[in-house]
């Protein structure tokens, strides 16, 4: 999960930890001083805190994004002596390179300005940086995780109202369907078996689609049913390719998850030319699912109004697979192209 945290956040934590160090250590010390060595002062102490902060950058936004983000504990543990060895090296620049070439003033005498003994003796002045950054990065990833869960648990509760507004009388429209069905199997079996479908497609919207997980072979059903009606619909005019490719059973995914790129296809692809067909493929391997679609954009259609939805189903994945997903979508020569690759729960 990536965090989006102002620069700035860092910028005035940090110069409200030089502030107070400065009143503190002028209060305890009583430092009456002259202005020469004020400037001094004022020089070793920026540099070094400008030092700790470039570490404290460096390991918040790479090295915890890289390890930490990833929960690989032991490489992050593994990566401190680097950081500390970079605040060496990073102080070495501020005060013995910049700082003498402005104020004329090493903050180490010149005999101990050698490399090995300057990163030796520099090398656990780094840590509060090290330590300071990864809590910080950790404070901001709950924060953040906090937040998502809040949005998600919102978003499901929208969800149930608008689908609790739509479940007017249930058992009322399932009997009425079957009495249907049972007065067209002896007439027209097609019409009866298609009423069937239908029955089966309300019945899983209804009962599955408010669970956090669904059963893969249920929710391939539900699609397949869907294109199923979706063709009686267009009756010959659907010009789709649609193929699922492995073998599955009783994996779980997220609930919901691949009617929505289904659902865009037929809201917005054309299909009325066979030049022009859409395409909508389903890959099960064994520990992974994949769902490529593809269409052409019928004339008029802005996709950047499905937004939303996608970026709703964004969090979602992210909630339940935590950074352990791909979803991509491209628009481009009057096209449209998602691909999802997601791991399967078993």
């Amino acid at each position: 999960m990536k965090l989006k945290i102002p620069f700035y956040y860092h910028i005035i934590l940090f110069l409200g930890l030089f502030l107070t160090y400065c009143l503190w250590d002028y209060g305890i010390n009583n430092k009456i001083i002259m202005v020469e060595r004020t400037k001094l002062y004022f020089w070793i102490t920026s540099t070094f805190f400008l030092s700790v902060f470039v570490v404290y950058i460096v390991n918040f936004y790479m090295v915890c994004d890289w390890f930490l983000n990833r929960k690989k504990i032991l490489f992050y543990f593994l990566s401190i002596p680097f950081s500390l060895t970079l605040f060496a090296g990073v102080r070495y620049v501020f005060q013995e390179v910049i700082m003498f070439n402005i104020i004329g003033v090493h903050n180490y005498h010149v005999g101990d300005l050698e490399w090995s003994f300057y990163i030796r003796d520099n090398f656990f002045f780094g840590l509060p940086a090290v330590i300071f950054s990864a809590l910080s990065y950790l404070f901001w990833q709950f924060q953040s995780a906090q937040q998502q869960n809040q949005e998600l648990l919102l978003e499901n509760k929208k969800a149930q109202f608008q689908m609790l507004k739509a479940q007017v009388s249930p058992h009322f429209l399932f009997n009425t369907l079957n009495s249907f069905y049972s007065q067209l199997v002896l007439k027209d079996d097609e019409m009866a078996s298609d009423v069937l479908v239908l029955s089966d497609l309300l019945r899983y919207v209804i009962t599955e689609t408010d669970k956090d997980e669904a059963v893969l072979s249920k929710e391939i059903q539900f699609i397949q049913n869907y294109i199923h009606l979706q063709k009686k619909r267009f009756e010959d005019q659907l010009y789709l390719d649609f193929s699922i490719e492995g073998n599955y059973s009783n994996e779980r995914i997220l609930s919901s998850a691949l009617i929505h790129f289904v659902e865009n296809v037929f809201k917005h692809g054309k299909f009325n030319s066979e030049q022009e067909k859409a395409v909508i493929l389903i890959k099960i391997k064994e520990d992974f699912l994949e769902i490529s679609t593809f269409n052409y954009i019928v004339e008029g259609e802005n996709y950047s109004s499905t937004g939303i939805g996608f970026d709703n189903l964004t969090k979602r994945f992210e909630y339940m697979y935590k950074g352990k997903f791909v979803l991509e979508k491209t628009e481009e020569n009057n096209t449209f192209k998602t691909y999802l690759k997601i791991p399967l729960k078993k």
